[in-house]
């Protein structure tokens, strides 16, 4: 057993090496003094002080936070209104939605970017030859058709944070604020949302991250205007790999870690809490 269990871990230290050394060169090489990506010159903040001089990439990262802050708030509202609804299904229609639900969460970005593309191209196509030549009002691929791409593959993300909380709700709650005089409005805003919060805010920081991180669906639906900080930071590597992107790496996987930190954070919080007033019912 004792040799069991020392393979075992010897094998989880062997898999973390694997896939954090990598990350590990790169986010020691972004202090290098030097522009070499092999020899160690010193220690330096010279990449960080040339990446905030940096226009294009100070652009980016604003569409970036402005683009995952937008759709994070909108998929907020229509995945939690998506969770109510399918909550409130019968057994059998609840698991042919989760099963639609669960597709772009399984599905290859490629494909949901290239068909959100051509999706686009063919709306932006008869609006332009139709309404946009009758009202004077052209569409193009850019900001808007960026946000709703990320709205749609954040909103299956909010309903799978959302829907445990549903679960773990009285359901004789609603129909008790009533009788104590709340209006649906009051009942909702006042007794259920607060304890829909913890989800909601789990499932915002999760789109939020997914937003931040992702470039397959935004290359295919940002058109040429506009740039994310993932888009940019290929674009620059595919030019010459410059120490610059080795800091914006560096920072962008900061972020992201230190959002997943929160979520963890916060789920442990919530399932002690849930156990305490279990035990306190008890």
């Amino acid at each position: 057993m004792k040799q069991n269990n020392l393979l075992d871990r010897l094998f989880l230290v062997l898999i973390g090496i694997f896939l954090y050394a990598p990350i590990a060169v790169l986010i020691v090489f972004s202090f290098n003094a030097t522009s070499s990506r092999t020899v160690w010159g010193g220690f330096s903040l010279t990449w960080y002080v040339e990446l905030f001089q940096n226009d294009a990439l100070m652009e980016a990262v604003q569409t970036t936070m402005t683009v995952s802050a937008i759709s994070a708030v909108i998929a907020c509202i229509f995945g939690t209104a998506a969770a109510i609804g399918i909550h409130s299904m019968r057994r059998k229609s609840r698991s042919v939605v989760m099963a639609v639900n669960n597709i772009p969460l399984t599905n290859a970005d490629i494909i949901t970017g290239v068909s959100m593309s051509l999706l686009f191209g063919l709306a932006i196509t008869v609006w332009n030859g139709s309404l946009g030549d009758l009202l004077g009002i052209s569409w193009s691929m850019g900001m808007g058709t960026l946000v709703i791409a990320h709205i749609t593959f954040n909103v299956p993300y909010v309903i799978l944070s959302v829907l445990p909380r549903l679960r773990q709700l009285d359901p004789n709650l609603f129909e008790a604020a009533q009788d104590l005089g709340a209006t649906n409005l009051q009942a909702f805003y006042k007794v259920i949302l607060p304890d829909l919060m913890p989800g909601i805010i789990n499932g915002f920081l999760l789109a939020l991250t997914m937003s931040i991180d992702d470039f397959l669906i935004s290359y295919f639906t940002a058109g040429t205007r506009v740039s994310t900080l993932a888009m940019e930071i290929y674009a620059m590597a595919r030019r010459k790999i410059s120490p610059e992107i080795n800091a914006i790496s560096t920072l962008l996987f900061v972020s992201v870690l230190l959002l997943l930190v929160i979520i963890n954070i916060r789920q442990a919080r919530q399932e002690a809490l849930r156990k305490r007033q279990k035990a306190n019912l008890q």
